[in-house]
């Protein structure tokens, strides 16, 4: 089952026990942002993926595959 990203940054939030308080202040991101994000009304700028990359101790990779 694939995610979508809405989906991802919920869940790797929750991965990491951080409430959207949390990852908001270790972003810089508003946390009204991040439930927008969330919630899948909201689309990142890649400056914005590489912040909740970082803010999640991770790095942001991007890739581009073929569809089936």
């Amino acid at each position: 089952m694939k995610l979508n990203l809405a989906e991802n940054i919920c869940r790797l939030r929750k991965e990491n026990n951080m409430t959207q308080e949390q990852l908001a202040e270790a972003t810089g991101i508003h946390q009204a942002d991040i439930s927008r994000l969330e919630h899948g009304t909201a689309n990142p700028s890649l400056r914005t993926l590489k912040r909740l990359a970082a803010g999640l101790g991770m790095t942001l990779k991007i890739e581009f595959v073929h569809s089936a």
